[in-house]
């Protein structure tokens, strides 16, 4: 079994903030198994069919998935979990009384009208006004709308949102004398806002506390206002206190007739740009959660309390709270409004946080976790006022014993409970220490900026992950009212802003899946999955030689390398790879058995561990007269974060080798069970912040691995892509996580097909620094040398270059994609421009090429109108597409969900088109992304993500654990060093993780999916 990893969740994602219920990331991570020996990956059906009865939900005793008030567990009925924790209405998560036995449907006895504005006459015209444009392959405009499929009716959590004419008055805020500290500048626009001179203008105002604001009505200028400063706790400023001068200075009006006409599609108004009055509108409807929440990341608000706090550990809570933010659509200014979960600090004393930590110290002075001491920030009032500072360290000392020169404050008089039995924490800066008994600090709610734990996750997700009903529900009656749209608060009211309350209704389709070929037999797609009992693969690999690696680390689970439950294990491994097509001898496989491995304190990273395993595998190949076996079944006794990574690295780095893992316990369990696990291998892992059970069938990923074929598409579903020679890329990259080193690289990888086919996409990787600059932080450095590597491999396998290039690139926000073509585009010219040789003959080379981003850290959520086009738990269903009522104006973009939303409420992935040479036709481009994501090769469904994407993100996941020692930091500690030495620091770091990385892949498996 593929060990979970012992990573890091990807840096632009990492575990905040994450979308409430978001279901799975990838589409194939989701659960589902089939009975023992079916070898399929989920269930197939789909509940009701179209134009059959309304299902009615899945019935069930009323109280549905929740228990009564008062907590989410406990009694039968609830969702599991000590009783005592979140309280709630009858019906708990599940929604209201009857929970499940009623209509899964969001609002489903609420017609569901499309509007006029979102007719196809309207949208006819807004196309046919578009033909009288110059086409340009950059940023293309929409060349049409999708007419394949089945029409269905959505509703989408976007709320209309009516402005009047304006204008908007925008202003620049300067504050003397100037700070760059952002808590002080908060602080000091709070105190502006109580100032009696602001009172006027607060009910038509909204700023972003650091230097912008908007106003409804023109201003007085000049503007100066005097605001005396006092901290928070402080009754008023005290003499002498430092006064903050704010000027408010009239900047521009921005002009809300012309974002009118953009959004009817006005071809004069393509250029327009939108953004300054989005920003300015999204600070007027987000300034009252501003005000009364805590704002996490980007447009994401929180509203902490303890009763509605659901518990992941000691000290660390999950928190729901509402993602807000303004979006314009054809005809229609919305606002975006969706669930969101985050972990957060516990608030209370600090030295009843450390008691509680320290019940498993056995003895030794308490501490904290080190993700705890680093994330968390303290508030004091011994010295008379509130001050907020961060932990520099845990001290070994107790007040009783701790000693340092500190005349000018004398005593405070304060008699401490634990002046022996708990250590002072240094609150002071770099350059100096200040020691502080831990019962004078205070913890206040704050968000957990540390890593979350294997369990803390499993914990998020089983809070996080909520039906669409629930999810929808929470939206309009929770979200709302606190976020402060309804009833609307000041300031919308101020700027005469209306929001509707109820949910667009938009139009729809629901797209046939593909057809499967297999080399014999049949399989064919129901619910975005597929049963292949009784198929046997495309192509199948022949394995030459290959062995089995017995790592004893931890729980002797073997009673020595002659059990009879190995031998009957390797045997029906053997047997399957068989039976699903791969060509491999009966004969046994060489047999490797570690000494048992010890894990001491002073090897935490488990390198002596990994020096024996490696010298166990060197060893035998040099037995073998040094040659290597096709791949290595590896068998692990025990789940580390650095084993399975560190044999990642021997196997793909080092040695040169593809390497299969399975759990021992699991693959040596209940025979009844043996043959479904050895088919259908349940991997754990930590993908964008969500452990997902993914079924992955082994013979599919050694088959791909060695080069196999395991299944492919109708040549129908292909003919989008085999017009002419082409080639499919995948681009991503990943970044260090909460909790990696600091300097820690960046990782970035390039898939690229090199068959006909579209199956084999091996990989280029590099390390890139990350860049300081957050608007580039995605863009790939070396992109042009990582693709020249990929053409000339196409070129070596097909004995010519490709004619056409289609790239899908992945994670890159909205505000990037100008920046996607402004660096990527002209690093792939520069790739064609590098293959122009003679020898390649007198005309430059130069392919046809598309790009096309995908985005999943978006906030779109599609609900079903009518129970006939809707899943078990009410979510959409495979195949759903919406290119209308909620998508741009102009741009070529859609939203498609081409896979089942095995839990949670799914989420769909939003494709743009921002570079098209291809001119693809909306038809093909969307029925073509969801053909293609049933060609994913180690699952039988649908995935969520086109797979050039979803291979490209695996490569860079994978990278991640050859740099496994810079990704985990079991060294750090808080950081007391100044900026330079920090500084320093990261260079020496990332100058380390570069040798480490050395030359990367391994020649010999450098052209194969090793990654997969």
């Amino acid at each position: 079994m593929s060990q979970p990893r012992g990573q890091p969740s990807r840096g632009r994602g990492d575990n905040r903030g994450q979308g409430r219920g978001s279901g799975p990331p990838r589409g194939a991570r989701g659960g589902g198994g089939a009975p023992p020996g079916a070898g399929r990956s989920s269930p197939a059906g789909r509940g009701g069919a179209p134009g059959g009865p309304p299902r009615g939900g899945r019935g069930g005793p009323p109280g549905g998935r929740g228990g009564p008030p008062g907590g989410r567990g406990g009694p039968p009925g609830g969702r599991g979990g000590p009783p005592g924790g979140r309280g709630g209405p009858p019906g708990g998560r599940g929604g209201p009384p009857g929970g499940r036995g009623g209509s899964v449907i969001f609002a489903e006895d609420v017609p569901a009208v499309i509007p006029p504005r979102l007719s196809d006459a309207s949208h006819d015209q807004l196309i046919k006004s578009f033909s009288t444009l110059k086409a340009d392959p950059d940023r293309p405009r929409r060349p049409g709308y999708g007419t394949r499929g089945t029409a269905i009716t959505l509703r989408a959590n976007v709320f209309p949102v009516r402005v009047p004419a304006g204008p908007i008055f925008d202003y620049t805020v300067k504050i003397t004398p100037t700070t760059d500290i952002n808590r002080l500048k908060q602080r000091i626009f709070f105190l502006l806002e109580q100032s009696a001179a602001c009172q006027p203008f607060l009910d038509h105002i909204a700023h972003d506390r650091s230097q912008r604001l908007v106003s409804a009505k023109r201003l007085p200028q000049p503007l100066s206002i005097s605001v005396p400063f006092y901290d928070d706790g402080e009754p008023g400023p005290k003499a002498g206190a430092t006064v903050y001068t704010v000027e408010i200075i009239f900047d521009k009006e921005l002009d809300v007739a012309s974002l009118t006409k953009y959004l009817n599609g006005e071809i004069g108004s393509r250029t327009f740009n939108a953004l300054p009055i989005i920003s300015a509108l999204n600070l007027v409807l987000q300034q009252q959660s501003a005000r009364t929440g805590m704002r996490v990341g980007k447009n994401k608000y929180f509203f902490p309390t303890s009763s509605q706090s659901f518990q992941l550990s000691p000290g660390i809570v999950a928190i729901q709270g509402f993602y807000t933010s303004v979006l314009t659509t054809y005809k229609q200014l919305g606002v975006n409004v969706n669930n969101c979960m985050t972990a957060f600090i516990q608030p209370g004393n600090l030295a009843e946080t450390l008691l509680a930590f320290s019940r498993n110290t056995r003895g030794a002075m308490p501490t904290l976790p080190k993700g705890f001491a680093k994330s968390v920030k303290v508030t004091t009032r011994y010295l008379g006022s509130k001050r907020q500072k961060a932990i520099k360290a845990v001290a070994s000392t107790s007040a009783s014993n701790t000693f340092f020169d500190c005349e000018e404050f004398g005593e405070y008089k304060i008699k401490l409970k634990h002046a022996k039995d708990l250590p002072v924490v240094d609150i002071g800066s770099a350059k100096k220490s200040a020691y502080v008994p831990a019962e004078l600090c205070e913890i206040e709610w704050q968000p957990y900026r540390g890593k979350l734990n294997e369990f803390e996750t499993a914990q998020m997700i089983r809070y996080a992950c909520n039906p669409p009903r629930f999810n929808a529900e929470a939206i309009t009656t929770e979200g709302f009212p606190k976020l402060g749209l309804s009833p609307a608060k000041a300031p919308i009211d101020g700027f005469n802003i209306q929001i509707d309350p109820e949910m667009v209704v938009i139009p729809a389709r629901e797209l046939n899946p593909p057809g499967l070929t297999y080399s014999r037999g049949n399989a064919s797609a129901r619910n975005g999955s597929w049963n292949i009992m009784n198929v046997r693969l495309h192509r199948g690999a022949v394995i030459k030689s290959w062995a089995v690696l017995v790592v004893r680390d931890g729980q002797e689970i073997l009673k020595g390398p002659g059990d009879e439950r190995l031998k009957t294990l390797i045997t029906k491994f053997r047997a399957k790879l068989q039976n699903s097509g791969l060509t491999i001898s009966n004969d046994l496989p060489k047999l490797l058995v570690t000494p048992p491995l010890q894990n001491l304190p002073q090897d935490a990273s488990r390198e002596a561990a990994l020096r024996i395993i490696q010298k166990v595998i060197t060893d035998a190949i040099k037995e073998a007269g040094n040659k290597k076996p096709d791949f290595i079944l590896v068998l692990l006794s025990n789940r580390d974060n650095y084993i399975y990574p560190g044999i990642k690295r021997m196997g793909d780095v080092d040695l040169g080798f593809h390497t299969i893992h399975m759990q021992l316990g699991k693959a040596l369990g209940d025979e009844r069970k043996q043959d479904q696990y050895l088919s259908n291998i349940w991997q754990v892992f930590l993908q964008k912040s969500l452990f997902i059970p993914f079924t992955s069938i082994v013979s599919l990923k050694v088959n791909t691995k060695l080069g196999g074929i395991n299944h492919l598409l109708d040549p129908n579903a292909m003919k989008w892509l085999t017009k002419q020679k082409t080639m499919m890329v995948g681009i991503d990259v990943t970044h260090p996580g909460p909790g990696s080193r600091e300097g820690a690289p960046s990782i970035a990888a390039v898939v690229a097909s090199v068959d006909d086919n579209f199956v084999q996409f091996p990989a280029s990787m590099r390390i890139q620094k990350p860049d300081p600059n957050r608007e580039s932080k995605e863009m790939l450095s070396e992109l042009r040398d990582m693709l020249v590597e990929r053409l000339l491999l196409y070129e070596k396998k097909n004995k010519v270059l490709p004619q056409r290039i289609v790239v899908f690139r992945d994670g890159v926000s909205e505000g990037q994609f100008d920046i996607v073509l402004r660096e990527e585009k002209a690093q792939i010219l520069e790739a064609f421009q590098k293959l122009s040789t003679a020898a390649r003959g007198p005309k430059p080379y130069r392919p046809i090429f598309s790009i096309v981003i995908c985005g999943k850290r978006h906030h779109a959520r599609f609900y079903p109108t009518n129970s006939n086009f809707a899943d078990k738990n009410g979510n959409t269903r495979p195949g759903t597409v919406v290119d209308k009522g909620v998508t741009a104006v102009f741009d070529f973009d859609f939203y498609l969900q081409a896979h089942a939303g095995l839990q949670g409420t799914v989420k769909p992935t939003h494709y743009t088109v921002v570079y098209d040479e291809l001119k693809f036709t909306a038809d093909e481009l969307q029925q073509g992304s969801n053909d293609f994501s049933y060609l994913y090769a180690r699952a039988t469904k649908a995935v969520s993500l086109i797979p050039a994407a979803y291979y490209a993100d695996l490569a860079c996941e994978r990278g991640r654990y050859y740099l496994n020692d810079f990704m985990v930091d079991e060294k750090a500690t808080s950081s007391g060093r100044g900026k330079s030495d920090r500084e320093e620091e990261k260079t020496r770091v990332f100058n380390a993780a570069r040798d480490s990385w050395g030359q990367g892949i391994h020649p010999d498996i450098r052209d194969s999916m090793f990654y997969i």
